[in-house]
């Protein structure tokens, strides 16, 4: 069995959950890129979505969720990140259902 740890501090958790929100809709739109690196403070962005890159759907919810687990994130601050996926999602002005059901998905899986 494949092990989905990762050494990523709660600031490159917070870039590769927003990649992976980006790319809900299967296109990853320059504003969505815009936004993701406007909400962050280290220059990990390309590093951070090259590791994406590499990744199927199940690695992805693997790693975030098990990244989280490791961070210890209480509540308000997974809250925090859950305000920041919405605020992904609306920046293009396009919410559609592949973005409703992924923020669904992962609010199961997370909170």
């Amino acid at each position: 069995m494949e092990e989905y740890n990762t050494n990523w501090t709660k600031e490159e958790l917070k870039i590769y959950t927003l990649i992976y929100c980006a790319n809900a809709d299967l296109s990853e739109s320059k504003i969505e890129v815009d936004f993701i690196k406007s909400k962050i403070q280290t220059s990990n962005f390309e590093k951070i979505h090259a590791e994406f890159e590499h990744d199927n759907d199940y690695k992805s919810i693997q790693k975030i969720k098990l990244s989280i687990e490791k961070h210890g994130y209480t509540n308000d601050e997974t809250n925090g990140l859950f305000e920041e996926m919405k605020e992904l999602f609306l920046s293009d002005n396009d919410y559609d259902i592949m973005e409703e059901n992924l923020f669904r998905g992962l609010s199961h899986i997370l909170k």
